[in-house]
């Protein structure tokens, strides 16, 4: 089973590289970059749901424009990269997750990674956290931590556009970016550069909902109770009458959007990465 889904996962990206290519998206590999004699100054780990999911390879190509943008020098893995293990582990499957976990940290560790940047926590959560007890140790970064420097540094711009002002925008907190690595205040920071108000949750930060897709339950039908909790989510997140869901995470992504479907609000409230919200800002 992990081979046929390491498999999918590389044509995921294959499809991923070629539509970019297409639209003129730059996007090297570190395997080119090495042929060249060249080395990134960061590596972009796309992820499973960033390479295969129709919904999350959005959110991949919105970073990676920003990134363009911003002349950035990055590369990514392309087929090389495999999924962190993180599912794996969740689930229970310790050998799995190491068998995964070690075969990338062979690859990173072979191109002399130093610095990595991921628009998803879970993997963001496993390469910081978990990786550096099997050989794997680097500086990580979440996506939203990455845009936030670049727009003080004065390398990034948003447009005057009018995009969403008079917009209100609620930020989900992932799990796995909030609680357990204690990053709340960079996604926030950057909605507030828009033109936008920021309304949060009853139940926000520390005090977060998981979405229902941590624990590997993304991939698994939920157990027998009164609702579900991305339902329960959606709830917390109509309740601000925010315009716009915002999220970091391509699985709480896709578990608001479920939400959102549910109480057919979907022409009425739109559930975007805040690389994509930065995007549409800056005018890429």
């Amino acid at each position: 089973m992990a081979i046929c889904c390491h498999r999918a996962f590389k044509l995921g990206q294959r499809r991923l590289s070629q539509k970019d290519q297409a639209m003129g998206i730059q996007i090297r590999t570190m395997a080119d970059m090495m042929a060249s004699g060249e080395s990134p100054d960061i590596l972009f780990w796309v992820g499973c749901a960033g390479s295969f999911d129709d919904r999350a390879k959005k959110i991949t190509k919105a970073l990676v424009k920003i990134l363009n943008h911003c002349k950035v020098n990055f590369a990514v893995l392309g087929t090389e990269e495999s999924c962190t293990g993180d599912p794996a582990k969740r689930a229970g499957n310790e050998f799995t997750f190491q068998m995964q976990a070690l075969m990338n940290i062979e690859v990173l560790n072979g191109y002399g990674v130093k610095k990595i940047v991921t628009a998803c926590p879970h993997c963001f959560n496993t390469l910081k956290n978990e990786y550096p007890g099997l050989g794997g140790t680097y500086e990580v970064i979440h996506h939203t931590q990455l845009i936030q420097d670049l727009i003080n540094t004065g390398k990034l711009a948003l447009a005057d556009n009018g995009t969403f002002k008079g917009k209100k925008i609620t930020f989900h907190d992932p799990c796995y970016l909030g609680r357990a690595n204690d990053v709340y205040e960079a996604p926030r920071v950057l909605i507030e550069k828009l033109d936008a108000a920021l309304v949060e949750m009853k139940r926000c930060k520390t005090n977060g909902l998981c979405c229902g897709a941590g624990g590997a339950q993304m991939f698994k039908e939920a157990e027998k109770g009164n609702k579900e909790i991305n339902i329960e989510r959606t709830e917390d997140a109509l309740e601000t009458s925010a315009n716009i869901v915002a999220t970091g995470c391509p699985f709480c992504n896709t578990m608001m959007t479920d939400g959102i479907k549910h109480f057919e609000k979907e022409e009425d409230v739109k559930v975007m990465d805040i690389a994509e919200l930065i995007a549409n800002a800056a005018d890429l």
